[in-house]
């Protein structure tokens, strides 16, 4: 009895070959729909219909073609079982030794601007993913071949002995990841439905976009990975000039674009390990630049720059002579682009289009699980804030009590940033108490925290905090308030002639 090869696919890149491959290794094919027609018409190979096999015809549109105890029981049948053997042939049922199947584009399609739901429920793939498991599943007997990827050495390995059970089990492996993939991705897209709250199992569809030569250290191994539904930011930016990106890189481009689109106005900064060290808006964006870049010139040093509109030639001549690993930007006029690919060691990169972050989560690793959050993406809305103090901030003090707030969201806790003129100009980040963080950017500041005003990502605790920013320069602060101790602090404010608002709202970042 010759040995046969299902073939059910939807990409049928580099199909014929294979095909050719597995009936000159002796397989009778057995295909189905668009897969017969190719194989059959178009190359010219000997096929049999599915529903031939079956003895029944593809019925609803297509929707059931190869599930059929015909079809299940010649994939699922121990060869060594001796009772399995017995009853296919009782019942006329051929073994079937290998499964070449992939699945409807149902992730293509969803990524579509103008999808509709029944175009999603179209294209989630039935009968594909159950070939694929019982292939998978009997894999000590069942070849099952779910990537073209994987035709060349499938193919070679034929003739010369077939393949061995490791062989066989890794195809099985991928198979199933293949499928789990392909669930997870449709959970994911149906959840994306289920609006105020989180799901109660998260399905984590990710492909990986490539490797790294390493993870954030040299013995760690890295990759970055994109979701299956997603599209746009750092995967899918394009690298116009410089080597390859580093972990460390990625994390830190990442951190840049974060926080200059979080700017509707026009925007520069400059992240060092995550943090943002300089930060500036102005209406010229070589201005924004010089601006950020002095917020702190020794931590610029080896820095990621991140602008939030096209670079043009003005700002790159701006940045001469300044060494940074990494420029992240939405696009770069070409005579910039020219000066800036002059740098042999600089890394340019051009961001892609917003995408679609409906349904993303914040992913926190911990021990022996994951903690999942909705990203911090609110819109705060300074008129809404609350003026604690007898002294109302001036308009010039407000506007730079929204630019500090908005720098304090990207800034580790307990983060304290000091602003002027749109520009950031100290910041104490990641201390275990926020009084050291204000003494930090107050270092970091000098002489330029005199005038500034100042954002702190959570209540101040003490008093000490508006004390010790009074004594600095600081003429107006922004926080959340909710302390037990508020009132102390909007003494102190009232002492100083300082202004103080509220938001309500804290941003931690962790």
């Amino acid at each position: 009895m010759a040995m046969k090869a299902l073939i059910s696919v939807y990409d049928k890149t580099g199909l014929v070959e294979f095909a050719k491959t597995l009936h000159q290794a002796g397989f009778s094919l057995v295909s189905t729909g668009g897969t017969y027609r190719l194989l059959s018409k178009d190359a010219g190979l000997p096929v049999q219909k599915v529903s031939d096999l079956v003895e029944f015809p593809e019925i609803l549109d297509g929707r059931v073609k190869t599930l059929h105890p015909r079809v299940h029981g010649g994939l699922l049948a121990r060869r060594d079982r001796p009772e399995h053997m017995a009853e296919l042939a009782r019942e006329g049922i051929d073994t079937i030794d290998i499964v070449v199947s992939n699945l409807y584009p149902f992730v293509e399609t969803v990524r579509q601007p103008d999808v509709t739901l029944d175009d999603a429920l179209e294209n989630i793939d039935i009968g594909g993913p159950t070939l694929l498991r019982a292939a998978a599943k009997n894999f000590p007997f069942v070849t099952v071949v779910s990537d073209p990827g994987d035709y060349q050495w499938v193919g070679e390995k034929l003739p010369g002995g077939g393949l061995s059970a490791d062989d066989r089990r890794h195809l099985a492996h991928k198979a199933f990841r293949h499928v789990f993939q392909y669930d997870a991705a449709v959970a994911s897209y149906l959840s994306q439905k289920e609006e105020g709250r989180l799901p109660s199992h998260l399905s984590l569809a990710y492909d990986k976009a490539y490797d790294l030569r390493y993870g954030e250290n040299p013995h760690q191994k890295g990759a970055l990975y994109r979701p299956s539904l997603g599209f746009g930011g750092l995967p899918d930016a394009t690298l116009l000039h410089g080597k390859e990106l580093s972990f460390n890189n990625i994390m830190d481009a990442d951190a840049a674009w974060r926080v200059v689109m979080d700017f509707s106005e026009q925007a520069v900064v400059v992240i060092k390990h995550s943090n943002p060290c300089g930060l500036a808006s102005h209406p010229e964006l070589a201005e924004a630049y010089r601006r950020a870049y002095q917020g702190d010139t020794v931590s610029a040093y080896g820095g990621i720059v991140g602008f939030n509109r096209t670079v043009d030639r003005e700002t790159a001549e701006a940045m001469k002579g300044i060494f940074y690993e990494v420029i992240v930007a939405p696009g770069y006029v070409a005579e910039a682009l020219e000066l800036l690919k002059k740098r042999r060691n600089l890394r340019i990169l051009q961001m892609p289009p917003s995408g679609d972050d409906a349904g993303a989560y914040d992913l926190r690793p911990v021990s022996g699980g994951l903690l999942v959050q909705t990203p911090d993406a609110v819109e705060d809305d300074p008129s809404s804030w609350d003026i604690v103090t007898s002294r109302k901030p001036t308009e010039e003090e407000m506007a730079d009590l929204a630019f500090a707030w908005k720098a304090a969201k990207h800034v580790k806790s307990n983060a304290i940033v000091l602003a002027k003129e749109r520009t950031l100009v100290g910041m104490g980040a990641g201390q275990p108490n926020r009084v050291t963080s204000v003494h930090l950017a107050l270092r970091g500041a000098e002489d330029r925290a005199k005038g500034s005003v100042m954002a702190s990502d959570a209540f101040s605790p003490f008093a000490d905090n508006v004390e010790t920013a009074a004594e600095g320069g600081v003429t107006a602060i922004v926080q959340p308030g909710g302390s037990i101790r508020d009132q102390e602090s909007i003494d102190a404010a009232n002492r100083h002639n300082m202004a103080m608002v509220f938001t309500g709202r804290r941003h931690f970042r962790h």
